[in-house]
């Protein structure tokens, strides 16, 4: 059985990187929702219908757990898949909540995320269950998906981006959740113009979770059986190239699905 893993595109990615890692004898099937990217400009409604329709697509290759590597769609949409699927589902949000609070000393948080996640609250009301009189600070930056996916990580734009976003910063401000998939792969330059701050990512925090609970279920595989399976919605060229480059696989495979023309165009 297979461990399913979505995303809007390629930040979920940086989930199956960490839960290679950590479990390597798993067998791993991701989907990446390229056509519809980025979430995180859309509606609560137009991403659980997209959580449901990818869920439903994955559930036909016999998986045993999924994990929503999307923080928009973890904040939107996770308990409606969890009541609609059978199997355990995992999202990013909680985990890195919990990271967040555990190593911050002041418990002044700053979280880091795209529009529709900040708007859901669901990281602040996370770390507030944890941590009642935490101090959090919200920053909005949905420039960043569009970075990553347009693999501007190195371009001098990126920087002068960053440095916008960090302004609400102050200097009590301890630790920054990023709390987008995406954004651990601009953590080096986030951390550049942050300076001496714990950066806690939800990708490592989940892949830690998913041990957890495959561990606690008796799930675990021992042996892996097949290459890990790649689908997307738009462009499997592009993705491949990025993806070769983000996960250093030297021969993937990569399937496109095609979106409903019925349900694309509501979508869009």
């Amino acid at each position: 059985m297979k461990i399913g893993i979505f995303d809007s595109g390629l930040g979920g990615l940086t989930v199956m990187k960490e839960i290679m890692t950590l479990l390597p004898e798993e067998d791993l099937i991701y989907f990446g929702d390229t056509a519809r990217v980025p979430y995180g400009n859309k509606s609560a409604e137009t991403i659980i219908r997209y959580s449901h329709e990818i869920a439903d697509f994955l559930m036909q290759y016999d998986i045993k757990l999924l994990v929503i590597a999307c923080n928009t769609a973890s904040a939107h949409a996770m308990q409606s898949v969890q009541e609609q699927l059978p199997i355990p589902v995992i999202g990013v949000i909680h985990p890195g909540a919990a990271e967040a609070v555990r190593v911050s000393q002041t418990k002044k948080i700053a979280i880091l995320a795209t529009r529709s996640t900040i708007q859901s609250q669901a990281y602040q009301s996370a770390i507030l269950n944890l941590c009642p009189h935490a101090n959090v600070t919200p920053i909005s930056c949905p420039l960043f998906v569009p970075l990553v996916e347009e693999n501007f990580l190195d371009h001098e734009a990126t920087k002068l981006i960053i440095r916008e976003y960090l302004k609400p910063l102050t200097q009590d401000v301890d630790t920054i959740l990023l709390g987008c998939t995406h954004y651990p792969l601009m953590k080096s330059r986030i951390q550049e113009e942050a300076g001496s701050v714990n950066l806690v990512d939800s990708a490592t925090t989940c892949a830690l979770q998913v041990k957890h609970l495959l561990t606690g279920k008796n799930l675990l595989s021992k042996n892996r059986s097949m290459e890990p399976m790649f689908f997307v919605t738009d462009d499997p060229d592009r993705f491949q190239h990025m993806m070769k480059q983000f996960l250093n696989l030297s021969t993937v495979d990569i399937c496109s699905y095609a979106i409903p023309r019925s349900n694309f165009l509501a979508s869009t």
